[in-house]
């Protein structure tokens, strides 16, 4: 019997090519008709793939229900119907105290603006060295994009943080218009700060103060932002305030709501914080623990 002919090196090559098709997916293109998405990567066969990935069930919520924070509510939800308009708005970013509602401000825009052709997109920190891939995935698209990291924070050494200033202001590239970045952090500068960079600031003859270059680099970024909203600690009364309408949201009367408050104060006293976060739990809690006794 005859011997089978060797295939050539160019069949061999076109073997290995189908195979590797067959067992690579293909990125699918972006399902347009969700309100939010993800910028999602993961490894097939040694290679990095990132696309767009519809979020089905949205963690939602109003403006309204976000209470103690009406000024800033007030700015990010101007700036962003602004950009909704196709009007000039800036990147926002809201830094200050946790669980004071600045994640949540940004989702209200979505549930505030969302029929009306606004859109969120959530990358992680790590990922947005791929900011300009996803403008460029979006540019003609009708629909308005905001580009959503939440709890930001750098070091040195991490490659997304030159990524953001260029993505923000400086880069040679230019970026979609209907895109936007909204950022939260509990930094306001968005890296930490030593002693050392402090003590390397210099006074001229004049007695100005010029701020050490370290110093200048980690204020550089958070000054791209053109619209910064502070968050403060919550007050007792605010908190209070927060509790009682999660309350009455889930049922509860009047007189329960009440009864409630030496109990809210000892929750938060137990998780060192009256913030916007801590009240929901509590309010859950308190909620739960009632229908549970009645059932």
């Amino acid at each position: 019997m005859a011997a089978m002919p060797k295939p050539s090196t160019q069949q061999q090559l076109q073997r290995l090519v189908e195979w590797l098709e067959h067992w690579t997916p293909v990125a699918r293109a972006p399902d347009w008709s969700a309100l939010a998405f993800q910028w999602r990567k993961r490894r097939v066969l040694g290679t990095e793939q990132a696309q767009l990935v519809a979020v089905r069930r949205i963690a939602g919520i109003a403006p309204e229900d976000l209470l103690g924070v009406d000024p800033q509510k007030a700015e990010i939800l101007r700036n962003t119907e602004q950009f909704v308009r196709a009007l000039p708005a800036n990147n926002v970013l809201l830094t200050g105290a946790r669980g004071t509602g600045k994640s949540s401000l940004v989702r209200a825009c979505l549930t505030q603006f969302g029929e009306r052709g606004l859109r969120l997109i959530e990358v992680d920190k790590a990922d947005l060295v791929d900011l300009p891939a996803i403008a460029d995935q979006v540019a003609e698209r009708p629909e308005r994009f905001i580009v959503f990291c939440d709890d930001l924070s750098f070091e040195p050494s991490d490659a997304s943080y030159k990524a953001l200033k260029a993505a923000l202001d400086g880069s040679i590239a230019a970026g979609a218009s209907n895109l936007l970045i909204y950022a939260t952090s509990n930094r306001r500068h968005l890296m930490p700060e030593s002693m050392r960079e402090n003590l390397a600031a210099q006074y001229d003859a004049e007695g100005d103060l010029h701020p050490a270059e370290s110093a200048e680099e980690k204020v550089s970024l958070s000054e791209r932002f053109g619209m910064w909203l502070s968050f403060r600690s919550f007050r007792q009364e605010d908190y209070l305030e927060i509790v009682a309408h999660w309350l009455a949201r889930f049922d509860l009367d009047s007189d329960a709501i009440v009864a409630a408050r030496t109990e809210a104060l000892q929750f938060a006293l137990q998780r060192g914080s009256r913030s916007g976060r801590v009240a929901i739990q509590f309010a859950r809690d308190y909620a739960g623990r009632r229908g549970l006794a009645k059932s």
